[in-house]
């Protein structure tokens, strides 16, 4: 799976499993998930999330401190998929 495909994965997770109010393609690649400044998720959200990552791509959030790290973008939830996953590509 390319980066792309995986970023648009992505997307498409976050506005099935948190049911936003968005279609994926709005979704910028390094928009803040939380917070004012971004899309607006809460501690439910990322808990909603977490989840989805599970189903989605077999990737766990062990913690919230790899949480707050990991599930701030698009991108840095991409980079800990792979990371995760030992991927390349």
């Amino acid at each position: 799976m390319s980066y792309s495909d995986r970023r648009s994965r992505i997307k498409e997770m976050l506005v099935k499993n948190l049911i936003l109010q968005t279609t994926p393609d709005q979704i910028a690649d390094d928009v803040p998930l939380f917070g004012p400044d971004g899309l607006g998720l809460d501690s439910i959200d990322a808990l909603e999330l977490a989840v989805g990552m599970e189903k989605t791509f077999g990737v766990g959030v062990p913690s919230s401190e790899v949480a707050g790290k990991a599930l701030r973008t698009v991108n840095t939830i991409h980079d800990y998929i792979l990371e995760k996953r030992g991927a390349t590509g």
